[in-house]
């Protein structure tokens, strides 16, 4: 069983590794995209081309299943990605997990990138799915450009920003860019002061990764749990931030040390079916 995951960066990270948790038998192929990142400030267009080039040099190593592991990839190349590789390769996207956030019925806060927060798409899941809910937008400028770096003191300064843009009682919170998983104990104890003290964080990671498993549920061969790397469709490594985070870790870890909980050492992020375009 293979399975690709695909992102600029290492936002895929959290789905990869609730993949080898669930599966840890499971060949993985990371397909991003140094050359071209960050995709955000690019035209929907232009995010669309780089993510069909980093889909076809994962699809040459014939995986069974490809996950758009971007939120920002999902919403402006996944029908790009679906209309070329489906229905040989399923493709499995992600959004932010807005529905099962709301479904409780307090107060929600949904930490995204400036570009998602009050864009017509995040706007559209709101009225859809937590129109009764009191929902509050929370930019997070520069935060995932920092996770990406592994700058610990930028990752602090855009949670700080982030946190205060919080309201006090907020009783769920979405991480509404996968790389924001990576860092969800910080985040968490950014927002205690404030935020109801049960506040539960939602993720699209394990439930990503779930889906994966279940549209290639007929696949009867196994893995060695291998993990291939391409960069902008070259060979290449996971690259050197990724080993700051539990979830980059254990990636490389031997198989009899792949245990990894959903978020940054043992914070636990919901796996979330809203998170999901099946």
């Amino acid at each position: 069983m293979k399975i690709a995951l695909l992102d600029s960066g290492i936002g895929l990270l959290p789905a990869a590794a609730a993949l080898r948790a669930l599966r840890p038998d499971v060949d993985l192929v990371i397909t991003n995209d140094p050359d071209g990142m960050p995709w955000g400030p690019r035209t929907p267009e232009d995010i669309a081309d780089h993510a069909l080039a980093c889909a076809r040099a994962a699809a040459a190593h014939r995986p069974d299943a490809l996950v758009v592991a971007c939120n920002t990839a999902s919403v402006h190349a996944l029908t790009t990605l679906r209309a070329e590789l489906e229905p040989g390769l399923p493709v499995i996207g992600t959004v932010p997990a807005i529905k099962p956030a709301a479904a409780g019925g307090g107060s929600v806060a949904i930490w995204a990138t400036p570009a998602t927060t009050g864009s017509a798409y995040q706007r559209a899941l709101i009225n859809d799915f937590a129109s009764g809910a009191a929902v509050t937008e929370v930019p997070c400028p520069g935060l995932a450009d920092a996770v990406e770096r592994a700058d610990d003191a930028a990752i602090d300064a855009a949670i700080r920003e982030a946190a205060a843009l919080t309201p006090p009682g907020t009783a769920a919170l979405v991480l509404g860019c996968t790389h924001y998983e990576l860092v969800a104990e910080r985040i968490r104890a950014a927002v205690a002061p404030t935020a109801d003290p049960a506040v539960v964080f939602f993720g699209s990671a394990e439930a990503v990764a779930a889906q994966a498993l279940r549209r290639i549920a007929t696949v009867t061969s196994t893995g060695t749990g291998s993990l291939t790397v391409l960069s902008s469709g070259r060979p290449g490594t996971l690259p050197a931030a990724a080993g700051h985070y539990l979830q980059g870790r254990a990636l490389s870890a031997p198989a009899a040390e792949r245990r990894v909980q959903a978020g940054e050492h043992g914070v636990q992020v919901v796996p979330a079916a809203g998170g999901v375009h099946a």
